[in-house]
């Protein structure tokens, strides 16, 4: 491609797509033109980016990371943000029938023209999606084969805090949020190219890793021990950090985006608007990698909260509200926030809801304030661990005293029905620990049907496998295997439905083990690993987080194969339990947790000894404050949210 051809306007493929929906299904969502989307001069930006969420429309475009990126860079006069999306597989047959490269939905510009492909990961099953999407667009699939003219696929999202495994196909990797570091990145991008792309590509890339917030894979090398363990990762050239630090917006009040939230034209997984009320987590159980790598807590104000609500209801029409966090209701004014907002939209089509409750942070006047409007749909609680025993050792302290009080409040105040969330997996777990959750479920009917004086009581029992994470205490734990997994869910869902008491009232919804078993593979996973992803794609895998998509044959069929005379297989990255000595993918990706602090607290997890949340306690030390130079952020702040006044029109003459 020549300089011309970098620098001229690319045009819409439009005119070639559009033959092509009338044979496809769900065309609406390639069609782009949404409220609120932006569509800027090609000629008058200098940064362009192409920002990516590697699934369906359906689930991409709700996401709150892509929509927030979108809004802060196209702010800038000089950078152009568009979205693109995962293409369903009938349409790939005919993009590739007609060598149409994958496309912005925006301008149906084609994507590889673009600085930056942008793509956030929620999860690792949206490995291969990535390098589908790299395909389409006819780049090279690896990123040492890229030229000068093409894209810097920069991934981030929460599986960015362990890129290793999709090394070979990205050119850097961002930890934490992006607020900031994208336009950080814009500033780079443009200042190459206008001291005329000193370097080339690689010229680009070392001014990014210079930064200390950008990881660019190929400037690190990794070498492996005999065995099969890494012996160390390091640089493997001048002016490249040994470690990359995340990044963390402290000032949320400052950035209170999204400001125009895209609406949809197809139907997407959340028909909500919603506002992320604080970002980070505290409460320390230590399954979670949101929790831990998201830290420390930062709060919206009231007052900032209630501008969003009104402004997100004002420029989109959407009716519901969801007050977003890792734990809505440890918002340390959640209770003045419900009440002055249902005050403000009492008696409107306004409904509020928190989608993640904690059992211990529940109240009933919290939860009359979410349905003050009448819309009192059913409660969701999430327990992870059937017994007492393992929900010490996965520090999530609710004790089933705790669930049954807060179960039977909200029975004898009107509702009729609660989900309850659960893991099976967890480390130490035994067959007891799961059939517990049998017992706690037929005592939540009892205690609904007690209090309520009726038989409509119901009760979901949701599972889920448990899969070790990064830059977690569990991050050294054996996964426990599939087969373990699925014989323990059977003996539940016998003895939830031997008892004719309650079988009918509980339904039970669980996933088998087999895809926890390979999103494991690709959490705790290595560069080695990007041969499998590889092999995966080729044989066809896509949309691997759909039940219906997703092979486990396939998968391990190449993990076989891409294996081979490695010395290591599927059960050495998943089953195999880790010393504390071991080097890790991801140790020198610094998410501020102290590697000492996970190894103890994974001991205490071990000794089911509890650990208490740190916004009400003093620190212990975990690293995130002191290394990223940030503190925990909340209230209360006294400030109040002012109802809004009709605005009266006055008809003059």
């Amino acid at each position: 491609m020549s300089t011309e051809q970098i620098t001229s306007v690319p045009e819409s493929v439009f005119p070639r797509l559009e033959p092509l929906l009338g044979q496809v299904g769900k065309p609406i969502q390639y069609v782009g033109g949404e409220l609120n989307s932006v569509v800027k001069d090609w000629a008058t930006t200098s940064v362009r980016w192409c920002l990516m969420y590697p699934d369906a429309y359906e689930v991409g475009l709700p996401n709150q990371g892509v929509q927030i990126l979108y809004e802060v860079l196209n702010e800038r006069d000089w950078i152009l943000a568009e979205r693109t999306y995962a293409v369903w597989p009938d349409l790939e047959a005919k993009m590739r029938e007609q060598r149409l490269p994958q496309f912005s939905v925006d301008s149906h510009r084609p994507v590889g023209r673009f600085d930056v492909l942008g793509v956030s990961f929620a999860t690792e099953l949206g490995y291969t999606n990535l390098l589908n999407a790299i395909d389409l667009a006819q780049l090279p699939l690896h990123a040492v084969d890229r030229r000068e003219q093409d894209p810097i696929v920069l991934a981030g999202g929460h599986a960015a805090f362990n890129p290793e495994p999709i090394a070979d196909f990205i050119d850097a990797a961002v930890l934490g949020d992006g607020e900031e570091i994208a336009l950080k990145i814009s500033d780079v991008i443009r200042e190459w190219k206008d001291e005329d792309r000193p370097g080339g590509r690689d010229g680009l890339l070392l001014r990014l890793a210079a930064t200390g917030g950008v990881y660019v894979p190929k400037f690190y090398t990794v070498d492996y021990l005999p065995d099969g363990r890494i012996q160390r990762v390091a640089p493997n050239r001048s002016g490249v950090p040994f470690r990359i630090a995340k990044h963390t917006v402290m000032d949320l009040d400052a950035w209170p985006y999204p400001k125009n939230p895209l609406v949809p034209l197809a139907e997407t997984v959340h028909e909500r608007f919603s506002v992320e009320i604080f970002r980070g987590c505290t409460r320390g159980c230590r399954f979670c990698q949101a929790g831990m790598i998201t830290r420390p807590v930062r709060e919206r104000n009231i007052e900032t909260i209630g501008a969003m609500v009104q402004n997100g209801i004002d420029k989109s029409g959407l009716e519901e509200v969801g007050l977003l966090s890792l734990s809505s209701a440890d918002h340390s004014e959640i209770g003045e926030v419900t009440k002055q907002l249902a005050d403000r939209y009492e008696g409107s089509n306004v409904s509020l809801s928190l989608p993640s409750t904690r059992v211990d942070a529940f109240n009933i006047d919290l939860a009359n304030e979410l349905s003050r409007n009448g819309r009192r749909s059913g409660l969701t609680f999430a327990p992870e661990g059937g017994s007492e025993r393992i929900r010490k050792v996965i520090n999530k302290m609710v004790s089933e005293e705790d669930l049954i009080n807060t179960v039977s409040t909200a029975f004898g105040n009107g509702w009729r029905q609660v989900k309850l969330y659960f893991m099976c997996g967890l480390p130490t777990e035994t067959d007891e620990d799961v059939l517990e959750i049998a017992e706690l479920a037929k005592k939540v009917i009892e205690t609904g049907r007690t209090v309520s004086g009726r038989r409509d009581i119901r009760c979901t029992v949701s599972i889920g496998g448990f899969v070790p994470k990064p830059h977690t205490p569990f991050q050294w734990v054996g996964q426990t295997d599939h087969e373990t997994i699925d014989s323990r869910l059977r003996k539940l869902r016998e003895a939830v439905r031997s008892d004719r008491r309650f079988g009918k009232a509980i339904g039970f919804r669980y996933h088998d083990g087999k895809p926890g078993a390979i999103e494991g593979l690709l959490s705790r996973g290595d560069r080695r690993v990007g041969k499998i992803i590889e092999t995966v794609w080729r044989d066809g895998g896509r949309f691997d987080g759909w039940n219906e998509h997703f092979s486990y044959e396939r998968w391990t069929s190449a993990a076989a194969e891409a294996l081979d005379g490695t010395g290591v297989d599927l059960d050495w990255y998943t089953v195999r339990e880790r010393d504390y000595a071991e080097v890790l993918p991801w140790d020198h990706l610094d998410a501020g947790l102290d590697r000492d602090w996970l190894w103890e607290d994974y001991q205490d997890a071990l000794d089911e000894v509890e650990l208490d949340d740190c916004r009400w306690t003093p620190c212990f030390d975990c690293g995130v404050c002191p290394e990223m130079d940030t503190s925990i952020q909340i209230g209360p702040t006294g400030k109040q949210l002012l109802p809004i006044a009709e605005v009266k029109h006055t008809v003059t003459a």
